[in-house]
Formats: structure tokens, C-alpha cells, sequence
């Protein structure tokens, strides 16, 4: 990777024929067969989108890995998903995604120490009584939808973390999921994606914005109450940067948590994986990082050069857009030997599902804490997994899940199963 003071020679493009912005492609067709393709070329390819818009496509790992730690070369603070292409996000600068160094880590200092790995080791028996309560129905011997169950796994977690009330956690883990699978028939209103983006987005922004008018005067120990009390740059966050954290922590969770749960029951019941798995307690935790790799949960990044730079031999001018596909980065075989396979004991396993650099996902910590606990939990108290349906993925092009996964499953001999009081 060059940076360039000046503009040079343009290097050769590869344009694909795929059209990745278009959710189909990421839901029933077959994403990682074009990223293979792409990444075997010698240089970047690039979409057009129209006459005004168009992107490069990062898919090697080390590419990947370069474009997301630069923050100096490549900015978040114009947007950081395809829906917003050629249009400047209003939250940039304020909320947390698509702020950019020096300004980026002195507002993350306390919320990342309120959510580091000492402080979620204290929140292991609230998030494991949760997890318990929403796989128990699991054990009542008829169809189980386990992606039902995974997605309000987040909120559940993240909304007692946050200190929301109860009765709002199933609304808010639907608004939260409609502003990631908006393109998804079963979350889109009868006006169309436009409009159901604006419908949900001035919901969840007005909730927080009650909210935190209310909780101003009755600050406690979470995360909430954390973002209220904040001081950087010599000032508290106002009320619009509190409220774009909030939406911003909610959106991270609901998209990195679920679903590499859901991917390993879609696509690995009757393997041998689970069995393997709970026979060996003892690979938890690099299984779940495999899990981690293998959904790769959040799709794309979205990045604008700020200068000239050279990636992969090939000019990215000042201004262009160049989209990290992190699913393709986390399939390369340069970087993960025998990376089309499933490997529960993997290591090293350097993946980019929670990304890398000054942007890595601030609550990585919950959510591993999170899926290991869940598996933990599942392969201990359940067995014989069986499908009783076709699983059903999410149509969108930024969160790659699945939206439905029915299955049985029978409780171990002596699990003691049974439903939370």
C-alpha cells in the first residue's frame, strides 16, 4: 500500500458483474464465490452505482486490515454503510461509528472502560439468567425457532446493560433490526425502504431522547447513565451525541451477537460440529471466535480516502469510497489456511468480524462473554438437533443473518431444564 502526495497513472480495473449492493446477492445468492473471484485479481475492482456514485472493493484480509486501521487515509466520518453511499451521514462527528481520531478516542475512554472485560466478567450470571430464559422453551419437545430467540438475545443483554426498561425490549429489538434489513420484506412498511428507514429512525431517536431528558437527574451504574456523564473536549456530550451512542450500541449489538449462533445451528446441525463441540467444552472459546469468522456478522464497512493512496496496485483517488467487505477478508486462505472450512479448534484466528484498529468494536467483550455463555449453556443442557424448517436469511446487504432457523432438540439426560421462574 502506497500513499501518493500526487495523482499517478491509473492502475488496471477490474470491473465485476455482481451487483453487491443488492441485498439478494448476500441472502440467496452467493457472495463469497464473487469475493473469491475478486480476490484472485491483481488489482481492485469497482462498482458503479450510477453516473455519480460507485465504490472500490476491498476483499483480501491484508487490504482489508490496512484500509480500516488508517484512519488518517481512510475516514468513517462521511458514513460508514452502502445505504448512505454519496451522501454524508448527519451523525458524523457525534456518534462514535463515524468519528474519526484524535476526537474518536477521547469520547470512547469511558464507555470502553465501562465495558471492558473486568466489568462484563461481573455481568456473567444477569447475561447467562437471560440466555437460560430464552432457550428454555427449547426443551418443551415441539419447533423452536432459534433466530427468533437470538435476536432478542442483544437486547435483552444490552438493554439491562443500558438500563432500558423491559417492556420496551422487544420494540426496540424490531426498530433496531429495520434499520439494518430494511430491503427485508418482513421488516419493511407497505411505503418502501425510504420510508420505513425514516419511520424507524425518528422512533428510536425520539425514545432516547425522552429518555435521556428523564434520566439527566437519575444517573446510576449503566451504560446509559455513563454516555450522560461523559466529559471530553472539556464539555459533557449534548443531547443529539448521546442519543446517536445510544442508537449506535443497540444497532452494533443487534448485529454482531446473533448471528454467528444462527449460522452454526443453519448450517451445521447433522455435521458432527455440535456434537464435537459439546464434547469437548474445553474449545468453547475458539469455536466462538470461529463462529465470529464464519457469519462474519457485520458485511462492509464503508470508508473515503482522504488523499491519494495506492491499494492492491491500484489508485484510490481523494474522495472515492471504498467498501471492506469483511466476510470476503475473513475467507482469504492467505490468511486463515483452509479458510473455507469450519474448525472449532483454529489458531490463530485473527478475524475481522468485530473490525480492527481505532474503530474495533466497542463491545466486543459483551459479546463474546455473550456466545460463549450461550453455547456453554446450549451443548450442556441440549442434544439431538434437528431442523424442522428451511432456514431463512436476512435480505441485506450490510448484516449477513439469518432471520428464521426452526428446530427440535432434547433435553440431556439430567441438564435439570427447566423454565427460569
Amino acid at each position: 500500500m502506497k500513499v501518493h502526495d500526487a495523482a499517478i497513472s491509473g492502475c488496471p480495473v477490474h470491473r465485476g458483474t455482481a451487483d453487491l449492493v443488492d441485498p439478494l446477492l448476500h441472502s440467496s445468492g452467493d457472495a463469497h464465490a464473487v469475493w473469491s473471484r475478486m480476490r484472485a485479481q491483481p488489482t481492485l475492482t469497482r462498482q458503479e452505482v450510477d453516473e455519480k456514485r460507485g465504490f472500490w472493493n476491498i476483499v483480501g484480509f491484508d487490504d482489508a486490515e490496512f484500509v480500516l486501521r488508517e484512519t488518517s487515509l481512510f475516514t468513517s466520518e462521511r458514513g460508514t454503510m452502502l445505504d448512505l453511499l454519496g451522501t454524508d451521514d448527519p451523525a458524523g462527528g457525534k456518534q462514535l461509528a463515524v468519528t474519526d481520531p484524535p476526537r474518536h478516542t477521547e469520547m470512547q475512554t469511558r464507555l470502553k472502560k465501562a465495558l471492558a472485560i473486568r466489568a462484563v466478567e461481573r455481568q456473567k450470571d444477569m447475561i447467562r439468567s437471560l440466555i437460560l430464559e430464552l432457550i428454555a422453551p427449547l426443551g418443551d419437545g415441539g419447533t423452536f425457532d432459534f433466530a427468533e430467540a437470538m435476536l432478542a438475545m442483544p437486547m435483552s443483554v444490552t438493554g439491562t446493560m443500558m438500563g432500558l426498561p423491559k417492556a420496551d425490549w422487544p420494540w426496540l429489538s424490531r426498530l433496531t433490526t429495520v434499520c439494518i434489513a430494511a430491503d427485508d420484506p418482513d421488516y419493511q412498511d407497505p411505503g418502501g425502504k425510504e420510508a420505513t428507514l425514516e419511520s424507524a429512525h425518528r422512533e428510536l431517536f425520539a425514545y432516547f431522547q425522552d429518555l435521556v431528558r428523564f434520566r439527566r437527574n437519575d444517573l446510576g451504574d449503566d451504560l446509559l447513565s455513563v454516555l450522560i456523564s461523559t466529559e471530553f473536549e472539556g464539555r459533557h456530550m449534548d443531547s443529539g451525541e448521546i442519543v446517536a451512542n445510544c442508537y449506535s450500541l443497540l444497532l452494533g449489538a443487534n448485529v454482531t451477537t446473533p448471528h454467528s449462533p444462527n449460522y452454526v445451528m443453519a448450517e451445521f446441525i447433522g455435521s458432527g460440529v455440535l456434537e464435537d463441540w459439546a464434547a469437548h467444552p474445553d474449545v468453547n472459546v475458539t469455536a466462538v471466535e470461529e463462529a465470529l469468522r464464519w457469519a462474519s456478522p457485520v458485511n462492509h464497512f464503508l470508508r473515503y480516502a482522504t488523499r491519494d493512496v495506492e491499494v492492491r496496485n491500484t489508485l484510490i483517488r481523494e474522495g472515492d469510497a471504498a467498501v471492506v467487505w469483511l466476510g470476503a477478508a475473513n475467507r482469504d486462505e492467505s490468511a486463515f489456511p483452509d479458510a473455507t472450512v469450519f474448525d472449532i479448534r483454529r489458531k490463530p484466528n485473527k478475524h475481522l468480524a468485530f473490525g480492527i484498529g481505532p474503530h474495533y468494536c466497542v463491545g466486543h467483550s459483551v459479546a463474546r462473554v455473550t456466545l460463549r455463555i450461550l453455547f456453554e449453556e446450549l451443548l450442556s443442557r441440549f442434544e439431538r438437533f434437528e431442523p424442522a424448517g428451511k432456514p431463512e436469511r436476512l435480505a441485506s446487504n450490510f448484516v449477513s443473518g439469518y432471520k428464521r432457523v426452526p428446530l427440535t432438540a432434547r433435553p440431556r439426560a439430567g441438564a435439570g431444564v427447566r423454565r427460569p421462574e
